[in-house]
């Protein structure tokens, strides 16, 4: 959640990030209203309370009727008390939920906007031009026999599938090659569980506004995540870290599940937009003051994976109404996608600064005892529907076969090219 204080000092500055995301700011005085009422309640329970205790002293020293009178004037009160207590925790509840709603505040330099209004900050390489009618992943995927789309429809439904063969190989060596990168660049490897409680969903935003694209177990209490960050966020729930030994690097693997809702008739031929994906993602603890470089390191080790899968990609910074509730600042990294003549997101880096950690109580201790807020950053190092997309349509050859990156070939046994296995 934001900062209180920023809400009750500077409301003007809630309201201007709204209107930069495109959302409406009714929801500022609906705040400011609830945590005026808290601290009201606040007081007053406080208030009947002092005023139960001073009572509770007096009457071990009265007698007769004026006991009696305490008495009843004890009863009366322990009442009020409880009315107050019930009266403040209602109070609480409606502030909390105004100011859950709040999404973090844009960074000035976010693009004003929704979903196109993003700005190119690099393009690097030129799409690849063939001298043949180039295939797309579906059919090179066929021909490799590497994707198998028909029999992942059959056994769990669209936006399913089956990694086969050297497509499965693919994978491990996407995931083994981020893993290693990570782990140079002084990352803890993790495996991550895919199953959080709501807690740790609604800490990190996901039970806001993309509620509707997340799975929830019936019967129990328990949510699929649709990112490794939403566990990594969590990982450090109630807890006071050392602000000394910040930051705190992980890059963590999990299957990633997602209801791809409102995405009804959106890429529905291939394994671009699925239902589920496995994923490596880079998760950081560290300072406010130092996340905004920390931001941007974590876009340096997007752009050097991409650079090792030798794809044509370019680097946008996401506009203010498509950074989702938790990002202050959002870099997408777009690969070209050589079927779709356009450039498609394969990673994402956001900083959230401060939202996530106020919702989870993870604060950082400083060297004079006091204690201070921490920032979170995400981002991903490689997924492996998307990647294998790329690299695929991107190195593919005439015949069908397809170009192995040389810095992939060591996690596929050397192999330099991927041949067909059927025609």
């Amino acid at each position: 959640m934001i900062d209180p204080r920023l809400l009750r000092d500077e409301p003007d500055r809630v309201r201007a990030s709204l209107a930069k995301r495109g959302l409406s700011d009714e929801v500022v005085d609906r705040a400011l209203s609830a945590d005026v009422a808290r601290r009201e309640a606040i007081g007053t329970f406080e208030a009947k309370r002092a005023e139960q205790k001073q009572l509770g002293k007096l009457i071990p020293q009265a007698q007769g009727e004026e006991k009696q009178a305490l008495l009843a004037q004890t009863k009366t009160l322990a009442a009020e008390v409880k009315a107050a207590e019930a009266a403040q925790n209602a109070a609480e509840e409606l502030w909390r939920t105004a100011i859950l709603e709040i999404p973090n505040l844009a960074a000035d330099e976010a693009p004003a906007g929704g979903e196109d209004d993003f700005v190119v900050l690099e393009t690097v390489g030129t799409p690849p031009v063939f001298d043949f009618e180039p295939r797309d992943h579906v059919e090179l995927g066929r021909m490799l026999g590497a994707i198998d789309i028909e029999r992942g429809a059959k056994v769990s439904g669209s936006r399913f599938y089956f990694l086969t063969g050297i497509g499965a190989q693919l994978e491990f060596a996407l995931v083994n090659m981020a893993m290693d990168q990570a782990r140079a660049a002084g990352f803890t490897q993790m495996v991550a569980p895919s199953l959080v409680k709501p807690r740790a969903m609604e800490g990190t935003g996901f039970l806001g506004q993309a509620a509707d694209d997340v799975y929830r177990i019936e019967g129990q209490d328990l949510y699929l995540v649709g990112t490794s960050e939403v566990a990594m966020a969590a990982y450090h729930s109630d807890e006071i870290l050392d602000m000394s030994a910040l930051p705190l690097r992980y890059a963590a693997f999990s299957p990633c599940f997602r209801k791809e809702a409102g995405s009804h008739g959106k890429d529905t031929r291939g394994i671009f937009r699925v239902h589920w994906f496995d994923k490596v993602e880079m998760f950081v603890y560290t300072t406010i003051e130092e996340s905004y470089a920390e931001h941007l390191r974590l876009l340096e080790w997007e752009k050097e994976f991409m650079n090792k899968l030798e794809l044509v990609y370019r680097v946008i910074d996401v506009a203010a109404g498509d950074l989702g509730t938790s990002a202050q600042r959002k870099f997408d990294c777009e690969a070209w996608i050589a079927s779709q003549g356009r450039y498609r997101e394969l990673t994402s880096t956001s900083n959230c600064t401060d939202f996530q950690t106020r919702r989870l109580d993870t604060r950082g201790r400083l060297a004079d005892g006091s204690v201070g807020p921490v920032a979170t950053l995400n981002g991903t190092l490689s997924s492996t529907n998307r990647p294998i997309i790329a690299l695929l349509e991107t190195h593919q050859q005439a015949d069908g076969s397809v170009r192995v990156p040389k810095a992939l070939q060591p996690y596929l046994g050397g192999l330099e090219v991927l041949k067909p296995v059927h025609a």
